[in-house]
Formats: structure tokens, sequence, C-alpha cells
């Protein structure tokens, strides 16, 4: 088992910054991808950006360089820093993890963007 605890929400005006932290443990030697993802309302859940075990990233056409996914594999934390967030990044932010082909997900943390 994998247990992913999402932390650094909340709301922040149009333009500015947060940065979101994923935390894993449990089973966790294996994990090679992780990824954020979000759920808006009314939309269905998106993958924002992944991350490799290597440091490998892929990310959604329209966040790249305004988000940037990074990962310490010291502290089994990924993280996601988001700047010049606009309205339309409000959503609930998901971490994921792979390991061995099954997906293990956070509870989400939400993140408001005023305008």
């Amino acid at each position: 088992q994998v247990q992913l605890v999402e932390s650094g929400g909340g709301l922040v005006q149009a333009g500015g910054s947060l940065r979101l932290s994923c935390a894993a443990s449990g089973n966790i030697e294996g994990i090679n991808l992780m990824g954020w993802y979000r759920h808006a309302p009314g939309k269905q859940r998106e993958l924002v950006a992944a991350i490799s075990s290597g440091g490998s990233t892929k990310y959604v056409d329209s966040e790249q360089g305004r988000f940037t996914i990074s990962r310490d594999n010291a502290k089994n934390t990924v993280y996601l820093q988001m700047n010049s967030l606009k309205p339309e990044d409000t959503a609930v932010y998901y971490c994921q993890a792979n390991l061995y082909g099954m997906d293990y997900w956070g509870k989400g943390t939400l993140v408001t963007v005023s305008s």
C-alpha cells in the first residue's frame, strides 16, 4: 500500500503562486511515475504534470512554463510549483503514484484562484 498526502493548497489571487507538496509513505520502493492531476467543477480530472524517478517530466501543454514539477526522492516527496495562477486553475489537485502498474491517489488539496 502507498499513502499519499497532499498539502499546500489554498486561496490565492490571480497572478499569485502556490507550491503543492505530496508526501508518499508506505510500500513506496519501486514507485516510478508520480504526477499531479486536477479536477475542476464541471470538468473531467486531467493530468497537470508528471515526473519519473529519474527526473523526466511531462506537462499538459497549456501549463508548461507556469507550472514546475519536481521530486525529492530522499524525502519521498513530489512538488508542484504553480506561478501566474489564473481563476481557471481553480480545482482540487490530486497527487498520483504508479507502483508496478497500480495507481494510488491522495485525497486532494483545494486550490482556489480569485480574480
